[in-house]
This record gives structure tokens, C-alpha cells and sequence, in this order.
């Protein structure tokens, strides 16, 4: 069943414009899908039955959402089999503005993902563009794979649920601002993606942009993994 939690507390004029230059977050919430072709083969969930969380920091991260105000519901642990899992995880339900194609993913990267887009990129959107951010298009979250889709090499985020491809942003006036063109766009479609990127940088373990390769062309890779590696 969903968790209803308290309604979101908005940010006033004062801090966002604080927040323009670093796009920071409360401290509360820093925190500590479809299968794609190529990579490990996934087999049949073996699922542990009702939602649980398997450690102390996984349960204080369902306190931190709730305590932001965040929709979700906790998911099954599963082992899908080659490595692929998804383990202490969650749906994100409503975050305060709309997110597409979001699956399973662990409460740390749900939590820090919340907080980016509350505090990071719709106060951007109002400082760039002057208007609101009303959705976030990705590209998903799990996804039993190796890196880049590869059938060799080490298992992605993906497989773990620990990861979402971020591709773009689409504004109340109906633009859209997309990684594909928008990187290498126009003035304030740069200085706001840019912004983004940064301010994730802060937050996410790995944050690869399309200045890292080809592969990433059109997204925000953002994970959990690592010591703030950040291209």
C-alpha cells in the first residue's frame, strides 16, 4: 500500500534565490524497468515477500522521505538472478513535479533524486527561464545490464537499481530542454543544464554528462556508486 506523507513545504522567494548559486539541500535529505538488450541475462525474480528494509540506513532513508514530504512505497526485495537485484528500494509515487518511467530504485538514490529535483532543478528553471519545471523525462532506472549495455564487462547501476538516466526537462510554457541539443544549446539551456550537473556532483556518488562519451550523449547518468566521480 502507498504511503501518504505530509504535503511538501514550498521554498519561499528568499531561498531560492540563495539557492541559485549552489542549488544546496537540507541536511535531511542528503543521505549518507525495462530491460535493456546486451549484459547479464536476468532470470525469474525470487522475491522475499512483503517490503522490508534490510538495514538501519535504509529505514532512517524511508524517514528522510517521509520527513520531506516524498510519495512512495516500499518494493519487494528481489533477486533477479546474474547479479541483478533490487534491494531496499522503493517507488517513487509524487515527488512535487512529475517524473516519467521511474522503476525500482534503492531509497538513497530515490531520497537524493527527490531532494535534486526540489531544490536543484526547480529553482533553475525559475532562475534561467523564468518559469516552472512541470516534468522530468528519464530514460528509466533498473535494468539488468552490463555498463553501456555491453555483453561483457561489469554489471551497471543499472542491475541494482541503483541509477536513472536523466534526458530532459519540460517547462510550463511548454519548452522541453533536453541533454540531446540543450548541452550544446543555446545560452540559457547550457547555463541551466550545467547548473544541474553541477549541483548533482554534490549529491550523487557518479555523474557522467554527455562530456563524458558517446554513450551518454543524451542523458544524466546518476548513481550512487562511488567517491564523487563527476564528468
Amino acid at each position: 500500500m502507498p504511503i501518504f506523507l505530509q504535503p511538501r513545504m514550498l521554498l519561499t522567494a528568499a531561498a531560492a534565490l540563495a539557492l541559485s548559486a549552489c542549488f544546496g539541500t537540507p541536511d535531511a535529505m542528503k543521505g549518507g524497468g525495462t530491460k535493456r538488450s546486451g549484459g547479464a541475462t536476468a532470470q525469474r525474480p525470487q522475491t522475499t515477500g512483503a517490503p522490508s528494509f534490510t538495514s538501519a540506513a535504509a529505514r532512517q532513508c524511508a524517514v528522510d522521505l517521509r520527513q520531506a514530504g516524498v510519495k512512495f512505497t516500499p518494493l519487494p526485495n528481489e533477486d533477479h538472478g546474474g547479479g541483478c537485484s533490487s534491494i531496499d528500494s522503493v517507488k517513487l509515487l509524487d515527488i512535487g513535479t512529475p517524473v516519467t518511467n521511474l522503476g525500482p530504485m534503492t531509497c538513497p538514490l530515490a531520497r537524493n533524486f527527490a531532494a535534486w529535483v526540489e531544490y536543484a532543478v526547480r529553482p533553475a528553471a525559475r532562475l534561467y527561464f523564468r518559469t516552472e519545471v512541470v516534468k522530468v523525462e528519464t530514460y528509466g532506472t533498473y535494468s539488468c545490464r552490463n555498463i553501456y549495455g555491453g555483453r561483457s564487462g561489469r554489471l551497471s547501476q543499472h542491475a541494482t537499481s541503483n541509477a536513472v538516466d536523466v534526458a530532459g526537462f519540460v517547462l510550463a510554457d511548454g519548452r522541453r530542454i533536453m541533454l540531446d541539443g540543450g548541452w550544446h544549446g543555446d545560452q540559457s539551456s547550457q547555463q541551466f543544464l550545467r547548473a544541474l550537473h553541477k549541483s548533482a556532483c554534490r549529491r550523487f556518488g557518479t555523474v557522467l554528462s554527455p562530456d563524458y562519451n558517446a554513450a551518454h550523449y543524451n542523458h544524466f547518468h546518476l548513481d550512487m556508486s562511488g567517491n564523487g566521480y563527476c564528468r
